[in-house]
């Protein structure tokens, strides 16, 4: 097992102007989960293929332990890697694939064959070692990619979105065996998604990135609690935060005739800027006789809860509103609400900068 150290790494492509990475400094420790979130084109991929050694390093440096291996090829930095197309080869029966990266270093075929019943045992494949994977199903493929990372023993396991081919329940079934897996084998993990649900669910900690730039990494909770920026805010939490406008008045933000109270060491934080972003979490909102009026467009009911989606009025703009609200409250679509926000669960960010506005 080891840690995995990103020390300034940079990664800028050939004829690109601004780097897909840009300096990643980041920790990870021996045996932790570490998923790497973002948006389409923000550089998780990129990271990870930098630490497999199939992408360069341009800047900086990619410690695997207390070895430098920068510029080290694939082969030599002992990890294993999962990709999202599972990567099998289709001539080839289960057991076989599992084990193919073993013969090619020369495992003798009686210690091969251990190691991969090993592994098939652990991810419930033994009935299918005979088989070709075109007579598996996605989830049993991912399965065999797995396995064929697992017999090699690596210091590190690499991920690169591997339910992504997955329908919806068999991608909730399967990240939930990935995490159960990795706790069990203790090995280091860097997994890369742009599902935030996935990664909230699976990771230790969590990295998000924008635009090839680390925003924050933290525990799942501390991300959702006490997101660092404005992009960290909308992006982890599902339904999203709801961010809003809000015109800094005396004694608090105004949102048309609401005024959310705030305390006026926390409105001084927000400098010379004329309005701050108000941030609230759908459950962090509640139905009142007074508040922000929200025209309903549509309720999504869920059981034991439900979703209310509808839009605010302010200064002449359209604000798009997710509450969550008690499934049997008789909300009519088209009528209209008034809701509060929970003063306790207010988050607050500078409309300049889009850093967190703390006390």
């Amino acid at each position: 097992m080891a840690t995995v150290s990103f020390k300034s790494a940079t990664r800028i492509y050939p004829g690109g102007d601004t780097p897909a990475v840009d300096k990643l400094n980041l920790e990870i420790e021996d045996g932790e989960f570490m998923v790497l979130v973002g948006p389409s084109g923000c550089g998780k991929s990129t990271s990870l293929r930098m630490l497999a050694g199939l992408e360069e390093v341009n800047e900086g440096a990619i410690y695997i332990g207390d070895r430098d291996v920068t510029h080290r090829p694939p082969k030599e930095r002992d990890i294993a890697m999962v990709f999202q197309n599972y990567a099998l080869y289709p001539h080839m029966s289960v057991a076989d694939n599992m084990g193919f990266a073993l013969k090619m270093q020369g495992v003798s075929k009686e210690d091969r064959a251990k190691r991969v019943g090993e592994a098939a045992k652990l991810l419930g494949l033994e009935e299918y070692l005979d088989r070709k994977p075109k007579a598996l199903s996605g989830g049993q493929r991912q399965r065999v990619a797995m396995g064929r990372a697992i017999v090699r023993n690596p210091q590190v396991f690499l991920m690169d979105e591997p339910l992504s081919n997955l329908d919806a329940k068999l991608r909730v079934q399967t990240r939930t065996q990935i995490a159960e897996l990795q706790q069990r084998l203790g090995v280091t993990t860097v997994y890369v998604t742009h599902d935030q649900v996935e990664a909230m669910t699976m990771g230790d900690r969590v990295a998000v990135l924008k635009d090839g730039l680390l925003q924050q990494v933290d525990t799942p909770l501390n991300l959702y609690d006490h997101p660092k920026n404005k992009f960290v805010a909308g992006f982890i939490g599902s339904p999203a935060m709801n961010l809003l406008t809000a015109d800094i008045t005396e004694g608090g933000a105004k949102l048309g005739d609401y005024v959310v109270p705030l305390e006026r060491s926390l409105l001084a934080k927000a400098g010379s800027d004329k309005t701050l972003t108000l941030g609230v979490r759908p459950e962090a909102f509640k139905v009142a006789d007074q508040g922000l009026p929200v025209h309903v467009a549509v309720v999504e009911e869920l059981g034991a809860d439900a979703y209310l989606y509808g839009t605010a009025e302010h200064n002449n703009e359209h604000q798009q509103i997710v509450a969550r609200i008690d499934a049997r409250m008789p909300v009519e679509k088209g009528s209209t609400i008034h809701l509060a926000a929970l003063p306790d669960k207010l988050h607050l960010f500078s409309t300049s900068t889009e850093e967190r506005l703390t006390a």
